[in-house]
């Protein structure tokens, strides 16, 4: 509103401006007076190609092979960290891609019925660290699946439990993972043992008992490992660790999402500093960590189950 007491110069302004309006977007012309309203502008979407292969992790100290060009993702602001600039969500795609398609899951999406995914580990899964629910992994996770196949429906469940190992993981299997007849098993695993020195070798034999069960119920299996996070890089055993699970992986032909490999490229290789993407306790991920988590595993499992889909779908002669 203008001032009382304005010359007629003023009045011309107003009939100008209002002229100027007439052409603007609606956020433009409804911005208070002098406001900066940014054009929106149209993010095309970045094709996803698969790799021949996906290498195993290794030592921490290790680096990966040659890394095809990382895919950048744009984050919901809510979720990035407060900084004089946004980061980018990115990794390579060797680290980032799911070697096996998933076959229940596709054929699912295809004949439109309910997609139900079960994310089952520990804390990590549960969302310590996370600002709230709503910024754990597996609430992020519904929300891009949602963004990338509209129109079905698709509910994420948490499982996740604080402190559990991957004994105490399979001890729910019953009751939060079996019960709800998923077409997709999310199983976080290995950290806890690493932090309480437990020896790998009673790990090995779990794990594959866990995997063969979540096999036999007619799911897709995506085995997710450690974070790489200071204070699980403190620690002797997290190397073995990681070449546990990935053999397992590899062994049982069951899908591995390289949480680790991942966090590493954003610290080794973009040069991320911890605070990025590690809350404050030197362990869990932060809002911004598990955002970008999501949001690189919806990716994969979009293009493990896209593939099939063609095949599931036609008939047979």
């Amino acid at each position: 509103m203008f001032e009382s007491g304005e010359t007629a110069f003023g009045g011309l302004c107003v009939g100008a401006l209002i002229t100027l309006i007439g052409v603007l977007t609606p956020a433009q012309a409804q911005a208070p007076l002098g406001a900066r309203v940014p054009t929106p502008a149209a993010i095309p979407a970045a094709a996803v190609t698969a790799p021949a292969a996906t290498p195993a992790i290794g030592t921490p100290g290790s680096q990966p092979g040659p890394a095809q060009p990382a895919k950048p993702a744009a984050l919901n602001p809510a979720t990035a960290p407060t900084m004089s600039a946004p980061i980018a969500c990115r990794a390579p795609l060797q680290l980032s891609h799911l070697d096996h398609p998933l076959l229940h899951t596709a054929r699912r999406l295809a004949s439109g019925e309910p997609l139900v995914i079960v994310a089952i580990g520990s804390s990590s899964t549960a969302g310590a660290g996370a600002s709230s629910p709503a910024a754990n992994y597996p609430s992020r996770l519904a929300i891009e699946l949602k963004k990338l196949f509209p129109g079905h429906e698709i509910t994420v469940l948490n499982r996740g439990a604080n402190g559990e190992e991957t004994h105490d993981m399979m001890v729910r299997f019953a009751t939060g993972v079996i019960a709800e007849h998923p077409q997709l098993v999310l199983w976080q695993v290995g950290t806890n043992s690493v932090l309480r020195d437990h020896p790998l070798d009673t790990h090995a034999v779990e794990l594959r008992e866990g995997i063969e069960q979540l096999k036999a119920i007619g799911a897709d299996v995506v085995l997710i490992d450690l974070q790489y996070a200071p204070k699980v890089l403190a620690k002797s055993e997290t190397p073995g660790m990681e070449d546990q699970i990935a053999l397992e992986a590899k062994d049982e032909n069951v899908d591995l999402f390289h949480r680790f490999g991942v966090m590493r490229d954003w610290h080794e290789v973009q040069h991320d500093s911890f605070d990025v993407f590690v809350s404050p306790d030197g362990l869990h991920m932060n809002d911004w960590g598990y955002a970008c988590w999501a949001k690189l595993l919806a990716g994969a499992i979009a293009e493990a189950a896209n593939p099939p889909v063609a095949s599931a779908i036609r008939p047979t002669h």
